[in-house]
């Protein structure tokens, strides 16, 4: 059996080094783009279903609700995602900061410090201190960021990224109820459950595969939750029309 020399073995780790990276920015995306979608496809459903139900509501009032209701939740998705990912983002430059200065000030200390978090995980105190030192010697910033932190200093969140994501997925989730509601005439409830049933178990089996993760618990999650949303709004739509009438 032949040993592996220290290129090949470099060479796996940079591989799955890679991956991980890659994998940890899909899910970025992967999470800010389904969490839209899925709320685009729920809220304007509920809006428009909501109207829909008041007694003598008409074609034009319903996609003029759900207009609204895809232009004013796109936009709060992405300010509400732009505002959260820029504060993760700051709060990571921030702590990157103070470790810099850290270990300005106290590189022994620091030394000391991210051995005892190697030492945590079950590494020997002697093959410990070794490992911190290497690191220390190679970046001494990226070693105590990842073991503190967990924190790469050359990646952060992008926060513009995770705004034209979910302005971009909650519209395109919230067009297909509009577009339901909007065409089916006296068939646009039953036509709209079926519409949003069917996006979100493309959602949901999107998600879970890209994710890596088995499709039935997102996809039931995802129903359950919009099947909900509906009927508590049709309800709602139904008696406040009701009693205005």
């Amino acid at each position: 059996m032949t040993k592996p020399n220290d290129s090949s073995i470099d060479q796996v780790v940079a591989t799955a080094e890679f991956a991980k990276n890659e994998m940890a920015s899909r899910l970025n995306w992967l999470r800010a783009g389904i969490l839209g979608a899925n709320d685009g496809i729920m809220s304007t459903s509920g809006m428009v279903l909501g109207v829909a139900a008041a007694p003598g509501a008409t074609a034009a009032s319903i996609l003029i609700a759900g207009t609204a209701a895809i232009v004013a939740g796109s936009f709060s998705m992405a300010g509400g995602e732009y505002t959260s990912v820029s504060a993760q983002r700051d709060s990571e430059k921030a702590a990157i900061e103070t470790e810099r200065a850290e270990l300005k000030a106290n590189p022994e200390g620091e030394l000391r410090e991210l051995a005892w978090f190697y030492e945590q995980k079950g590494i020997s105190p002697v093959l410990a201190i070794k490992v911190a030192e290497e690191l220390t010697a190679k970046d001494a910033l990226r070693a105590h960021a990842d073991a503190e932190l967990g924190i790469d200093v050359d990646q952060h969140a992008n926060p513009m990224q995770a705004a034209v994501s979910s302005f971009i997925a909650f519209a395109a989730g919230g067009l297909l109820p509009l577009l339901a509601v909007a065409t089916f005439g006296s068939y646009r409830v039953l036509a709209t459950a079926i519409a949003v049933v069917f996006a979100l178990v493309v959602t949901g089996f999107v998600g879970s595969t890209i994710g890596g993760s088995k499709p039935a618990k997102p996809i039931w999650r995802n129903l359950i939750v919009s099947l909900m949303t509906m009927g508590i709004t049709y309800l709602i739509g139904h008696l406040v029309g009701t009693s205005i009438n």
